[in-house]
């Protein structure tokens, strides 16, 4: 993961070691902002599903002060929709380039030339290389997680990592919070006669890296939201589970000084509000309980799949 860090913001901030040559006017930064968004966004929308994973393994919440402490390695896999972004008219021509496509931070190595226009009358239009990406086929988002057992089989989760430094000038903090419910105590008649536990859950995380790089403080800042109806069957030391729900993904991106891309410098500090990222998922999953050990897998089907493996101890 500092790799990926590293190399996010090593092809961008650098401002302080290559010389300025053509600024973008505070009229285009729009259109600028734009393309860093482009960029960064299969970034911003793989953290928000890997965050929104691994919040459950089971339908059935704990009894009354019941315990688990959970280790899950969310694999976010990347689709071919996010190794690249179009160009086309999407700059409003202030940004284009004879390539239809560019790479993302998940794309191919190579540099796509742009050409910037500005929109001010009489200034001379400007290339530069957009750089590649990484290349990557997957993201790793590990995660901690504690739950206990509330009154009414409602279980509530906690996930927590204090600012976490990664090597000299990366720092990770991670939040957040859960709640699952059992519905099927609301409906005697049909929880009686149906052989199985059907919940509601929901989950908050928040995720928030700080940089330090070329004499730049950079944040990325996600707030990722899901919702899920989860159903599951214990038989013997196995228990099956799958969920159909809902993900929303926020991410805010922040620069407090100016950077540059190749011989383009930005005349403002950055501050951007990603689009929403909204989609359903589905997951199916395997637990397998032996006594107070618990190891389970899923699948989650979903714009960007993601594979999950757990590791914890539960106490019910």
């Amino acid at each position: 993961m500092k790799k990926i860090y590293i190399f996010l913001f090593s092809c961008f901030l650098f401002s302080s070691i290559k010389s300025q040559n053509t600024q973008i006017f505070s009229e285009d930064m729009n259109e600028a902002n734009k393309l860093i968004e482009a960029y960064f966004s299969p970034l911003a929308e793989s953290y928000g599903t890997g965050l929104n994973s691994g919040w459950y393994n089971t339908a059935k919440p704990h009894k009354l002060f019941g315990f688990d402490l959970t280790f899950n390695l969310n694999t976010v896999i990347i689709p071919n929709s996010g190794e690249n972004f179009e160009i086309g008219n999407n700059f409003n021509n202030i940004f284009t380039s004879s390539e239809p496509e560019a790479a993302t931070i998940f794309g191919s190595s190579s540099s796509t030339n742009i050409t910037y226009f500005p929109s001010i009358s009489g200034e001379s239009s400007v290339d530069f290389e957009m750089p590649g990406g990484l290349k990557t086929p997957a993201l790793p988002v590990p995660v901690i997680q504690a739950g206990i057992g509330l009154i009414k089989k409602t279980s509530l989760d906690f996930r927590y990592m204090p600012m976490l430094n990664i090597g000299d000038d990366i720092n990770v903090n991670l939040y957040g919070f859960g709640l699952k419910h059992d519905l099927l105590q609301w409906i005697p008649a049909i929880g009686n006669a149906i052989p199985m536990s059907l919940s509601i859950q929901a989950g908050y995380s928040a995720l928030e890296t700080e940089l330090r790089f070329a004499n730049h403080d950079v944040s990325l800042k996600t707030q990722a939201t899901t919702i899920n109806l989860v159903a599951s069957k214990k038989i013997l030391i196995l228990t099956g589970y799958a969920g159909v729900g809902f993900n929303s993904t926020k991410t805010n991106f922040n620069a407090s000084t100016n950077f540059n891309i190749d011989n383009i410098s930005f005349s403002e500090s950055l501050d951007i509000d990603f689009e929403s990222n909204n989609d359903f998922r589905a997951n199916i999953g395997l637990r397998v309980n032996l006594a107070v050990i618990t190891m389970h897998a899923d699948y989650t089907f979903s714009k960007y799949p993601t594979a999950t493996l757990g590791l914890g101890v539960s106490l019910r």
